[in-house]
């Protein structure tokens, strides 16, 4: 136990006689020691968490940068569809999307390296520049490539983050 001191005038500690009781919480449940009778104990409520989808196997995505000449690629990414040196390719685009496909009546050729050349005229009609960064998806089932500008992908997360939002969801 401890002894309470007093500071006397002379500015040195002086020892009192009087003894303080240790403060020690009884281990009664809060209800039990206000006399209020045992109550159930309220759980808190957990925060839900969002089911974060899986990333589909049949989908390999990666990341290219076209050039001056349409060239744009990743050699991982490429290389996961098996097409080499003169294989054939149609390419389809829309606003920011190209789709690269192999076919024997193709108006492409596969070169040598793992990348495709897309065409001047596809690559205006779908507002793509030489330097533009743009996300690449495999689809190794169907034998297909397709580059995303980053704009498209853009405007797909922000379409996620505003559907999160007036869902209730945290940012």
């Amino acid at each position: 136990m401890a002894r309470v001191g007093a500071v006397s005038p002379s500015r040195e500690a002086a020892a009192a006689p009087q003894l303080i009781a240790p403060v020690i919480p009884s281990r009664a449940r809060p209800a039990a020691r206000a006399g209020g009778g045992a109550r159930p104990v309220r759980r808190l409520p957990l925060a839900a968490t969002p089911r974060i989808p899986s990333l589909p196997d049949e989908v390999v995505y990666g990341f290219g940068r076209m050039d001056e000449s349409g060239r744009v690629g990743d050699r991982t990414v490429i290389g996961t569809l098996g097409w080499k040196l003169g294989d054939r390719l149609t390419l389809t685009g829309a606003e920011g999307v190209i789709v690269a496909r192999r076919d024997p009546a193709g108006l492409v050729v596969m070169p040598a390296k793992p990348y495709v050349v897309i065409p001047a005229v596809l690559r205006r009609r779908c507002g793509l520049q030489a330097g533009d960064r743009v996300l690449l998806a495999v689809f190794p089932g169907e034998d297909a490539l397709a580059a995303y500008s980053f704009a498209v992908v853009d405007q797909a997360l922000r379409a996620h983050a505003s559907l999160a939002h007036s869902a209730g969801g945290a940012s």
